[in-house]
């Protein structure tokens, strides 16, 4: 029992200074998570407990590292590619969420999403790659992919792609009247 006690605490001690000089040493820096993610209507929230990246909110469901790397491409003014896991909404009624490499090339592994929402909930109406319609009736591809290459398909201010025929007061207004929102 008492050697029991005296390597629990030598391991466990072992660990802790590991984790220590790892973080102290940049160890354990950015580690993005290359797996797939496959959303669900309940993963679609209020958009503004996301990152407010004007004009949309960015997350990232697959971890801190994953939400880090999306900022930092969305940020940049060099452009770059979105990690795994990214869910972009402009409104409450569409999305796009990056999967995995190689899920859709057409796309560059964007699937698109029109959405329905309630008071408390959200419900798929569409989703896919290159065929998906948003709530108007548009295919979602024919504007994204007017977006220049460095831009991952994400449309936004001289990005390439046409402009919204909406100001961003009425955008942001439709933002901040999203019904799951307290």
């Amino acid at each position: 029992m008492a050697r029991g006690k005296e390597f629990f605490g030598f391991t466990g001690f072992f660990l802790l200074f590991s984790m220590v000089l790892g973080v102290g040493c940049g160890g354990s820096g950015n580690t993005i998570i290359n797996q797939d993610l496959v959303m669900q209507a309940s993963d679609f929230e209020c958009i503004t407990r996301w990152e407010y990246i004007g004009p949309y909110y960015l997350t990232n469901m697959l971890g801190a590292d994953n939400l880090a790397e999306a900022l930092k491409v969305a940020k940049s003014s060099k452009g770059g590619t979105f990690p795994p896991g990214t869910v972009i909404q402009l409104i409450p009624l569409e999305g796009m969420v990056k999967r995995i490499e190689g899920w859709s090339p057409e796309t560059n592994d964007w699937e698109f999403f029109a959405l329905a929402v309630t008071g408390t909930s959200t419900t798929i109406v569409t989703r896919g790659a290159a065929e998906t319609t948003n709530f108007a009736g548009l295919k979602c591809l024919g504007c994204h992919a007017k977006a220049e290459p460095k831009w991952d398909f994400v449309c936004g201010d001289n990005h390439g792609c046409d402009p919204l025929p909406a100001t961003d007061q009425m955008i942001k207004a439709f933002q901040d009247a999203d019904p799951r929102c307290p």
